[in-house]
């Protein structure tokens, strides 16, 4: 069995300072369920799966776990479309 990581995009409430920093509050998943973020511990500037998009890490704490959630920034072309959220999920493969 294979094992590979799979980008799962989701909701995110978030909230911006006078600064334009982002602050990610909340993660919701397509089925609906709301997990809150408790702190944000560690920022950087990540490239995504696919090594053509920049983006940013958030290292995130949800229920006392350690998580990584990732800003996927769009292309300077669609100027309301400023990113996507996402999540890395492993899938099994036969």
């Amino acid at each position: 069995m294979k094992r590979t990581i799979d980008k799962v995009y989701v909701k995110v409430c978030a909230d911006f300072d006078s600064t334009g920093y982002m602050q990610p509050r909340s993660i919701i998943w397509s089925d609906g369920r709301i997990f809150k973020i408790d702190e944000v511990r560690d920022f950087r500037p990540s490239n995504t799966l696919e090594s053509s998009r920049s983006g940013d890490c958030y290292t995130v704490v949800i229920h006392g776990e350690e998580k990584h959630l990732f800003f996927e920034k769009t292309s300077g072309l669609f100027a309301a479309r400023v990113g996507r959220w996402f999540v890395e999920c492993p899938s099994e493969q036969v």
